[in-house]
């Protein structure tokens, strides 16, 4: 069973505002994400720290165990929240995420306790898929004082999609295009409109 988790609990610092709920193509930063990710997992669920402002996706939410303690603790939470096995994590702010690139992740039949794809020399912590078992490992490295995403990973056993195969699944290379600033959303708007999204 897999949980769809998409954090939308940053700063969004370099936006000003929150970034989730920004319009693109006319609706919500975040209604792009989960558009792409419908029906992938049992379930969906947002981790955020402001419920009221989501609470029209109509989607299971749960608050950041430490509010403003970063990704790695909002991977802890959505471990801890998921009711499934395996946990696909998702930035809220990836709109042109790729559904076979996820697929394929999702399909992967390894032990590994992490999928997660390398582009280029650049692990996409916030665009992979971590097993519940995860969360003794997390909360070690949260507990140590880490806050990298990958902190954790000596003490698991990791599954690496390659760049050759994100070049087969998602061949526009768009899956890690984040939206965090201003310029960054008017590219989203046009390459929204060369997608025919």
């Amino acid at each position: 069973m897999i949980t769809v988790a998409i954090q939308a609990g940053g700063r969004s610092s370099r936006m000003g505002r929150d970034k989730a709920l920004l319009p693109l193509g006319g609706k919500p930063l975040i209604e792009h994400v989960i558009q792409r990710v419908a029906g992938l997992g049992d379930e969906v669920l947002i981790t955020t720290n402001r419920p009221d402002d989501y609470a029209f996706l109509g989607l299971r939410m749960v608050g950041d165990r430490q509010p403003g303690a970063g990704a790695l603790d909002g991977l802890l939470t959505a471990l801890e929240a998921a009711r499934g096995d395996r946990v696909l994590l998702l930035a809220c702010d990836m709109p042109f995420v790729s559904r076979p690139l996820l697929d394929h992740m999702a399909g992967i039949d390894s032990d590994a306790e992490v999928v997660i794809p390398r582009r280029g020399e650049k692990l996409q912590p916030l665009h992979a898929i971590y097993a519940a078992s995860c969360a003794a490992s997390v909360r070690e490295a949260l507990n140590a004082g880490e806050k990298r995403m990958i902190s954790f990973f000596p003490s698991v056993q990791t599954w690496i999609v390659e760049q050759e195969i994100l070049d087969q699944y998602d061949p526009n290379g768009l899956s890690f295009f984040n939206v965090n600033t201003p310029d960054d959303l008017v590219q989203a708007e046009h390459t929204l409109g060369t997608l025919g999204s």
